[in-house]
């Protein structure tokens, strides 16, 4: 069976063809266990598997928004007030 997936971001592409490839993994690990053995085998090879798939999304979708915050530049934030001169008692201003 042939089905078409669209992908809209790079990130989106990497986790669908990744997934894809994990799930020609486990097919394998299963086509390949020998008769009572087929779960472990599966959940042998699913395991390691998924936590790489998982670690590959985190890391690609954190560089994607690192990237996109390089482009946008430094965001804006609350201005540092001025010193003023010291208040009545030499001390900061607008404390009594």
């Amino acid at each position: 069976m042939t089905r078409m997936f669209r992908a809209d971001t790079p990130l989106e592409a990497l986790l669908v063809e990744e997934a894809l490839a994990l799930a020609r993994q486990l097919q394998q690990a299963a086509d390949t266990a020998p008769d009572g053995a087929v779960l472990a085998a599966v959940e042998a090879a699913a395991v390691p598997a998924g936590r790489e798939l998982t670690r590959t999304a985190v890391e690609a979708a954190l560089q994607a928004q690192a990237g996109a915050a390089e482009k946008r530049g430094r965001p804006a934030g609350p201005a540092r007030a001025a010193a003023g001169p010291p208040g009545p008692s030499g001390g900061p201003p607008g404390t009594s």
